[in-house]
């Protein structure tokens, strides 16, 4: 219980100030005209003034409160590391027993770990969240049992008491982490990227100089090289394929280092081409020439040439060649010396008039064979005497004419098969569709049949030859789509999509494997032909194997969920389709510092004056200091009791109750006139 005297005035401060100044006044006058009543006046005009103020004194009973220690406990995964979570636990054990054995003490056990996606060690987050659960009046202290890696320092609260660290590791502790400073996210096909990376030794390293390092390119086998420890070094790369090129780049573990984790990184880029070189063969000028030069020209990676005969050697006009202006057109440039350079050739309603001699068609033969692409938009000329059939291209082509020419509107529809490709999979609305008024009979000989026409024929036929790929599209009427005839088509997609297709672009395989990462867990797809798929192994980075099944989801492609336990690299295969992808972070903040340190800590720990200690030093004892006073020493830490306690009752007792300031105000006036009247 305590007491203490409280006012409650009737009137504010300045107006009983004022009534007591003039109270004053009088008194004063009275002292100098002589009265000899002088101090009853003020005694009476200090009763009344006294008397506007109510004093009282207010007695509370009050419970006292316990003090509260907030014990933050780091358990993150750079605290996995050696033996610094046993060394955690066992302190923290010991330092909430010795705590809870203090009379008055409670402890706040908070135990932090990994924060999500890769934030890295939260703590400051923790112990904002904390002190806003407690009342701040009670916090007598705050322990952080931590390695001192924390990633969210900027939000550290203002404390009121101190802080303390207790850091776990040890003082030889040493590691070796694998850096890359600057990694591209896309890059040129068929041009070098130059990736800058660094070898680091942390902590009480031996001194290495040189170190190996070794290079895995899209699963590939590991290239060796030998780097100096401590120095930027720059690697010019290759990426072997268009789309994304998972890069991994590690170090051996060396004895001694606190983890491996950190000696190797994961790089992801995806494989671009600068300029896709596309020739374009017109065999006489018709509007369907036009839509395959607008869907060129629209797309600005695509560098398009475009050969159209307009005056072939048949036509005789009297004209002389010299009035003539025309550009002769470099063929054996192009079709000899250059021809490796194009990405695709499109022949389009082309047939043999001479101007391409055998060995320019056999030279495009060889190209396809040899990794080139061939796409024919057949006219009536592909089923004349003069189809570039009956030329050396006889034998890549996946069709044969029949000679025969279908005059009549059909709808074009995908096949059975080309619901499952990629170049047709997807076409919606086919119902309404325009018609086609043409198409070539074909028979086919290699391939896939995509598309169908009139008569259920083939209409739209693809193949690989040798290491190319050639697609026979059976008609020269696509361009009625683009003119909206009967509602139109997909045509420009239709047609963008076999572009890419033919230019081996990796979205458009029809057989392909391939993952998408989201954090941890990947969508894991195969695109297939096939009706059925068998599961997917994955090999995870520390070599153990693992089956998934995969549910179809639309016709050809399958897929399924995966949540891989660990970051690193992960190896897929199903049949002859294989594919790697990178899982986490190519850095995680957890391992980017591994060497316990207080530095980051020390600016907040030193407001309160708080310490760093080891643990490897033991468990520090505890003190009781005075709020201001250094709280840290050899071998122990403090807490400020903060002596909090809670109102139970209250009791006021008027010290002026109204009748006794009657009384005595009118006895001290009386008492003054009786003694100035008798004179």
């Amino acid at each position: 219980m305590t007491g203490q005297l409280v006012f409650d005035p009737l009137l504010p401060w300045p107006a009983i100030a004022a009534l007591g100044l003039l109270a004053a006044l009088g008194v004063a006058l009275a002292l100098w005209r002589g009265l000899r009543g002088w101090p009853l006046r003020f005694f009476a005009a200090f009763v009344l003034v006294a008397a506007l103020a109510q004093p009282s004194f207010q007695e509370e009973d009050r419970a006292p409160l316990s003090d509260i220690v907030l014990m933050v406990v780091d358990q993150s995964a750079s605290q996995r590391l050696a033996d610094r979570l046993s060394v955690t636990e066992d302190a923290a054990e010991t330092l909430q027993a010795r705590l809870e054995a203090r009379p008055g003490t409670e402890v706040r056990r908070i135990e932090v770990g990994d924060g999500s996606g890769d934030s890295g060690t939260q703590l400051m987050t923790a112990l904002s969240s904390a002190l806003a659960e407690e009342p701040r009046g009670r916090i007598a202290g705050v322990f952080l049992l931590s390695d001192g890696r924390l990633h969210d320092l900027e939000r550290a609260p203002t404390l009121p008491a101190p802080m303390q660290l207790l850091l776990t590791g040890h003082e030889d502790d040493w590691d070796r982490r694998l850096v890359v400073r600057n990694a591209p996210a896309f890059a040129i096909l068929g041009e070098p990227v130059t990736l800058s990376l660094r070898i680091e030794d942390d902590g009480a390293a031996p001194g290495a100089t040189q170190v190996p390092l070794n290079i895995e390119v899209g699963g590939g086998e590991p290239q060796g090289f030998t780097v100096p420890v401590g120095e930027d070094v720059e690697l010019p790369i290759e990426l072997p394929h268009g789309g994304l090129n998972v890069i991994r780049f590690s170090t051996p573990p060396a004895d001694g280092e606190l983890t491996d984790r950190n000696n190797a990184a994961l790089v992801q880029i995806n494989g671009v081409r600068d300029r896709l070189r596309v020739l374009l063969v017109s065999g006489e000028p018709h509007a369907g020439g036009r839509t395959w030069r607008n869907l060129l020209k629209s797309d600005s990676s695509v560098d398009l040439v475009h050969f159209t005969i307009l005056r072939p050697p048949e036509k005789q006009d009297g004209v002389p060649v010299t009035e003539l202006s025309l550009i002769a057109f470099p063929t054996r440039e192009l079709f000899l010396e250059k021809i490796d350079d194009f990405d695709l050739i499109i022949f389009d309603r082309y047939k043999r008039r001479g101007i391409l001699p055998s060995i320019y068609l056999d030279n495009v033969r060889n190209y396809v064979e040899n990794g080139g692409a061939v796409l024919v938009a057949a006219g009536p000329d592909f089923a004349s005497a003069d189809s570039i059939y009956r030329s050396p291209l006889a034998d890549i082509m996946p069709a044969e004419p029949t000679a025969r020419v279908i005059d009549e509107g059909y709808r074009p529809a995908v096949t059975e098969l080309g619901e499952r490709h990629p170049v047709t999979a997807g076409l919606d609305g086919a119902d309404s569709w325009g018609r086609w008024l043409r198409q070539i009979e074909v028979d086919p000989l290699e391939g896939e049949v995509v598309m169908s026409g009139a008569e259920d024929r083939p209409l739209l036929i693809l193949d690989r030859v040798g290491e190319g790929r050639v697609a026979l599209l059976a008609s020269d009427q696509a361009w009625l789509w683009s003119r909206g005839f009967e509602g139109g088509g997909p045509q420009l997609e239709l047609l963008r999509r076999l572009a890419h297709w033919m230019m081996k672009e990796p979205e458009l395989e029809e057989e392909a494997l391939w993952a998408e990462a989201t954090g941890q867990s990947m969508r894991i797809i195969r695109r297939t032909l096939d009706e059925r798929v068998g599961a997917v192994t994955i090999t995870r980075p520390d070599g153990e194997t693992e089956d998934v099944t995969l549910t179809e989801i639309s016709p050809g492609r399958f897929e399924a969920i995966y949540e891989g336990p660990e970051i690193g690299l992960y190896r897929l295969s199903e049949g002859a389709q294989d594919a790697v992808i990178g899982l986490g972070p190519a850095a995680p903040k957890e391992f980017e510092q591994t060497i316990a340190s207080g530095t980051a800590l020390k600016p907040a720990i030193a407001a309160m004056r708080g310490g760093v200690l080891r643990l490897q030093e033991g468990v520090p004892s505890i003190r009781a200091v005075a709020a201001g006073r250094p709280a840290a020493g050899r071998g122990w830490i403090g807490i400020t009791p903060r002596e909090a306690y809670q109102t139970m009752d209250v009791r006021q007792i008027p010290l002026l109750p109204a009748w006794l300031t009657l009384l005595l105000a009118s006895a001290f006036i009386i008492g003054a006139w009786l003694r100035e009247g008798r004179r």
